[in-house]
């Protein structure tokens, strides 16, 4: 049986620490510490140059919720296209109604630059109102992913919404597990739950290596 793991990484150094652990993909974005934000061209051609993995790219203009102004889904759609030209395999977007709803037009109107890229929702699925419904709406706009942590606060707590999500969803779309990822996670997940993709960081606090400390 395939599966699949996907590390979220800010950084050429993380890139090639995943690269090494047997990652089978990548989820590149910057100020991970943040919960992501789109990362540099610069940092995306770096590891691009450098892994052979392919490369999905978190999409997000800034910290906080998923309700995006005109001028930031401008950004965002621009983004797209900059990726995709560059060599991008697959992105990470998401945009949120006030209501709590997929915003549709907006997320049309990204992926109108998708080209041939993957696309995966991301966690804003974690901040919307009606879990079946918005995943209904994902499949129809040709998404490939749902990453999400069972709108729980970790994934493991949200198994139970795993299950609904993939009795519904009859395979039509890849549902990824996300937020408190392990290996145990990981064995428990694959007993419990039909889900068999998975997406983790790994962080770990590393001292700096500066000697002078003013």
């Amino acid at each position: 049986m395939k599966y699949l793991l996907e590390c979220c990484v800010d950084s050429t150094e993380s890139a090639l620490s995943a690269l090494r652990g047997g990652a089978d993909r990548l989820e590149l974005c910057g100020n991970l510490i943040i919960g992501g934000t789109t990362p540099s061209l610069a940092l995306f051609r770096q590891v691009r140059r450098l892994v052979s993995l392919p490369i999905h790219v978190l999409l997000r203009p800034r910290f906080g919720d998923f309700l995006y102004s005109e001028w930031e889904i401008e950004q965002l759609r621009d983004e797209v296209r900059l990726f995709r030209e560059a060599g991008a395999d697959g992105i990470v977007i998401g945009a949120l109604t006030p209501e709590g709803d997929l915003d549709l037009a907006a997320m049309e109107s990204l992926l109108a630059e998708r080209g041939d890229m993957r696309v995966t929702l991301h966690r804003a699925f974690d901040m919307c109102r009606n879990p079946l419904d918005t995943m209904e709406q994902a499949i129809c706009l040709g998404i490939d992913t749902i990453l999400t942590s069972g709108q729980q606060n970790n994934c493991y707590e949200g198994r139970e919404l795993f299950k609904e999500l993939s009795q519904v969803s009859r395979g039509r779309i890849d549902l990824m597990a996300g937020s408190g990822v392990s290996a145990g996670v990981i064995r428990s997940l694959l007993k419990e739950t039909p889900i068999r993709s998975f997406h983790m960081s790994g962080k770990k606090t590393i001292d700096s290596g500066m000697r002078y400390r003013r």
